[in-house]
């Protein structure tokens, strides 16, 4: 006899000789707890009557009792799901969110994400049988192993109870399922991340429209260290999905196939893959392991009874061809599965409408969706029955990391001021006073640019940036704000922080911020009113508003576990700047702005800095300062700078990184370290002009914050994130580096290395998918793209490979959520970003400080642009400090690493020597 378990592919044909002794105990546990659920909650929901109806009378007939076994279905058409819901478990990954965005558009209804550790087993069995919420389960990727309780959470329990709902698992998601069911999880004969690989499959469902094969244009991302072994599955794991060979692809080379695309095909970039790769070999890395053969790695298995997948690539990466297909085929095996298990509903109607999943959804979704802080004050509902949770209040209570209220609220308590913003526009004055460096030194640079910021824009070739903004202290609305977190600070909700207020009249207010600097900087923006038609007709985002820097030990009020090591450096300062002049760099125009609280005449800020700017035309062609002739330095410690690493402690830490990314803790480890140099009595304006003229970057800047005796000069290439007013973010990531050429000749060559490096475009593809996860917490569903991806640009000592993400920000969350879900960059953490952090921590020597975090500014109509802060001078208290580091991946080689660090220190080693 053989019974059908609402699936095509799923066959019971003997219960009694399954292999697996776990599956009898779990069925009769399931049918116990599915039969006492029909009793007490009969009327409670059709829906989920009707799943709860299938565990009882099909799958173990032989203990029916009043079952409706047998029984003739009704003539009624049975409708399949119009829209899915789904639970989504997050293992604390940083790749969660873009398989939120696939399944948001692919469902029809944003999924539910929960982390493996913010419910209970019997919380979540209440959402899903009592309350029948979900019609499936995807389990994301993650660190670690399953074998690890910490690592899997409630995802093992999962896999065995809920035989009878549709689940996918996603990498540690895969490996889990097969662990769940007795497989034996090994590490695999090398680890892969970032790069790409052909994949053979059995033809089944989930693979259903993919053409399979080594030559096809189906190719997968990997992201893992650990694998099922093969040759451990029992009977009831069958393998769908396996490597065609030991070959792994560089992204670029697969553009080399033409793809078959399929509906997410046209969201993919394309890169350009020109003859020269085709020409020369030597920049395409072999894929072989130490020249040694290995086995074929099991890339997908289903249960042979149960609705159960697992894909041990990751089908939600940018990269990955045919990965919106398999997410739509694994709606429609929900949608088949769902519709033939409503045939055994005989007395009952059961409808799978809007009107009847989405309450249910929306409900959760409001209270749930990133675990955010609301739910401790949840009281969900289904069906007009009220379904309390305490277990997961408290665990989201406990395990609030990285989660932020997506909705602001806005206490009628708090004060609101209403700006008004005053404007001229000086048309083609900038290169006819000297440009920004004359204007800034003219109007900012007297008494030691005291108190000043420049938002530099000193690199503005091929379209890189387009905008300056300087400005010094200021009206009555000018003031500082600096922050230093308590010794305390964690994620456990205890970021909290001392924030000393300056005014414009040199009084100082001092507070505890319980909340945190970001709670307490998203407040101030959102008491800001001001009228949309005061800057009609300016061509960028920041009209006035707060400019500084976030330092990265912020990172505990965005997830990170704790900060080891405290900085020397307030941990946030920003000038609220009300007057500022701006230069268009492309049509060479000047602006002057200033803000005031109440709507005025008063132009005196305004008259003073148009005549200031006008008088500088006679002056324009004066000398700079004279260059300061000295031989460039090869290394910081030519430079006389102390590191806080030697070579061989730092070889010896990549050697440590390698080692985690080998047992599955990381993908990718951002590894830095700082220099640091007495500098005594030293300009720092001469310092950071010598700097941009040396090395011009778009997102360069200078900030002078005095009464902290702390200046800061970037030369910063890399946008972390910004904000327009038409709600577009946009990230620029930065991960792939290389030398310039002494020649025209060597330094293409050079260029182009960097371009077909598999290790770098592994490094890049990782945070590309880091990046468009963080965008996808907080943009709209269908939304993240990326226009741009791996793309080579030039700067003055250095090649880098660079990658645009963008996404449409919904409207319902703040400038400062969107920070919040990124921050820190990215590409200064790796990935998973969480664990990566925690690991860095544990490694690295002291604080980043300031490196690593953001500058930029925050406008008062929640705009925002913020750079990563690398190729940064950090002036304190007479002490000069450079960070510097780069991704440890597991194609990297421990020297190789050590001297790309040193590399990237060169431009501003060098202007501090030569000075």
């Amino acid at each position: 006899m053989s019974f059908g378990l609402c699936s095509s592919e799923l066959t019971y044909p003997n219960i009694e000789g399954l292999r697996n002794t776990k599956a009898n105990p779990v069925a009769s546990k399931s049918f116990r707890r599915a039969g006492g659920y029909i009793k007490k909650h009969y009327f409670l929901s059709p829906y989920s009557d009707a799943r709860k109806m299938v565990i009882s009378s099909h799958l173990v007939p032989g203990h029916l009792e009043g079952s409706f076994m047998g029984k003739k279905q009704q003539a009624d058409p049975r409708r399949k799901l119009e829209f899915v819901r789904t639970l989504l478990i997050d293992n604390y990954d940083s790749y969660t969110y873009n398989i939120y965005q696939e399944l948001s558009v692919i469902n029809g209804l944003p999924p539910v994400v929960v982390r493996n550790d913010e419910l209970t087993w019997e919380g979540i069995r209440s959402f899903l049988y009592e309350e029948g919420a979900f019609d499936n389960i995807v389990i994301s990727p993650g660190p670690g192993s399953p074998t690890c309780p910490a690592d899997i959470g409630v995802c093992l329990q999962l896999l065995l109870e809920c035989w009878d709902i549709p689940i996918l698992g996603v990498c540690l998601g895969h490996q889990a399922l097969g662990y769940a069911h007795g497989a034996q999880i090994i590490h695999a004969s090398e680890p892969i991340h970032g790069r790409l690989s052909a994949i053979e499959h059995d033809g089944c469902n989930l693979f259903a429209n993919i053409p399979p094969g080594r030559n096809s244009s189906f190719k997968v991302v990997r992201y893992h260290s650990l694998v099922i072994d093969g040759e451990s599955l029992p009977k009831e794991l069958i393998p769908i999905a396996w490597t065609s060979s030991d070959d792994t692809l560089s992204f670029l080379e697969t553009q080399k196939f033409d793809a078959i695309p399929d509906a997410s095909e046209s969201e993919r970039p394309q890169a350009n893959f020109d003859s020269f790769s085709a020409r020369n070999g030597s920049y395409r890395a072999s894929g072989h392991v130490n020249g040694t053969k290995s086995r074929k790695v099991v890339m997908g298995i289903r249960h042979a009874t149960w609705p159960h997948y697992g894909v041990q690539f990751h089908p939600e990466s940018v990269a990955t061809t045919y990965g919106r297909r398999i997410f739509k085929n694994f709606r429609e095996i929900t949608q088949d599965y769902w519709l033939r298990c409503s045939s055994f509903s005989s007395d009952r109607n059961i409808h799978y409408t809007v009107s009847m999943q989405v309450p249910h959804v929306n409900r959760l979704f409001g209270a749930v969706h990133t675990g955010r802080q609301s739910v401790k004050e949840a009281d969900f509902r289904f069906n007009g029955e009220a379904c309390s949770n305490g277990q997961f209040m408290r665990g989201a209570d406990q395990r609030n990391l990285g989660h932020f209220d997506m909705v602001n609220v806005l206490p009628l308590s708090m004060h609101t001021k209403f700006l008004r913003l005053k404007w001229r526009k000086l048309d083609h004055l900038a290169s006819e006073v000297g440009g920004a460096r004359n204007i800034f030194s003219e109007l900012f640079g007297k008494n030691k640019a005291e108190n000043t910021f420049w938002l530099d824009s000193s690199s503005t070739e091929k379209g890189r940036a387009r905008f300056s903004f300087m400005g010094g202290k200021g009206g009555d609305l000018w003031k500082q704000l600096t922050f230093r977190l308590s010794e305390e600070s964690n994620a456990a909700g205890e970021h909290g922080g001392h924030l000393s207020v300056e005014d414009a009249e040199g009084s100082t207010n001092s507070t505890f911020l319980e909340e945190g600097f970001f709670e307490y900087l998203n407040k101030e923006l959102l008491s800001l009113r001001y009228e949309e038609k005061d800057f009609e007709g300016l061509p960028f985002d920041f009209y006035g508003g707060f400019i500084g820097y976030i330092g990265y030990n912020l990172k505990v009020e965005c997830g990170a576990a704790s900060n080891t090591h405290k900085s020397a450096t307030p941990d946030a300062c920003f000038f609220f700047a009300d007057n500022v002049v701006v230069i268009d760099h492309h049509s060479d125009d000047v602006y002057v702005m200033s803000l005031h609280e109440v709507d005025t005449t008063k132009t005196q800020w305004l008259d003073d800095i148009e005549k200031k700017l006008v008088s500088l035309k006679g002056s324009a062609t004066r000398k700079l300062d004279e260059r300061i002739s000295k031989a460039a330095a090869n290394s910081p410690h030519e430079a006389g700078f102390h590191s806080e690493k030697s070579r061989e402690q730092y070889v010896s830490d990549v050697e440590k990184c390698l080692k985690y990314i080998k047992d599955g803790e990381s993908y990718e480890l951002c590894l830095t370290t700082q220099f640091r140099k007495f500098v005594g009595e030293v300009d720092p304006l001469r310092l950071y002009l010598h700097l941009r003229e040396k090395n011009p970057a778009p997102y360069a800047s200078w900030l002078n914050f005095s009464k902290e005796k702390l200046c800061i000069c970037s030369s910063s290439p890399e946008r972390f994130l910004r904000l327009d007013r038409n709600g577009v973010l946009e990230a620029k990531p930065i991960k792939g580096t290389i030398a310039r050429g002494a020649t025209l000749e060597e330094d293409e060559r050079f260029k182009l290395q960097l371009q077909y490096s598999e290790k770098d475009q592994a490094e890049n593809l990782m945070i590309v998918d880091l990046l468009r996860n963080d965008l996808g917490r907080v943009c709209e569903p269908g939304t993240v793209r990326v226009p741009h991806l791996m793309e080579v640009e030039s700067y003055a000592t250095v090649h880098t490979m660079v990658s645009t993400i963008r996404g449409k920000k919904q409207s319902n969350v703040s400038a400062v959520d969107c920070v919040k879900a990124a921050f820190p960059g990215g590409s200064m953490t790796g990935a998973p970003k969480l664990r990566s952090m925690e690991l860095l921590d544990s490694i690295e020597s002291c604080s980043r400080g300031i490196y690593s975090g953001s500058i930029g500014y925050f406008s008062y109509n929640q705009t925002f642009d913020l750079n990563i802060v690398i190729r940064t001078v950090v002036i304190h208290e007479d002490e000069a400090s450079i960070g510097a580091g780069g991704a440890v991946v597991a194609l990297s080689d421990p020297e190789k690493e050590y001297e790309e660090m040193v590399l990237k220190t060169r431009a501003p080693v060098n202007a501090v020597m030569e000075f």
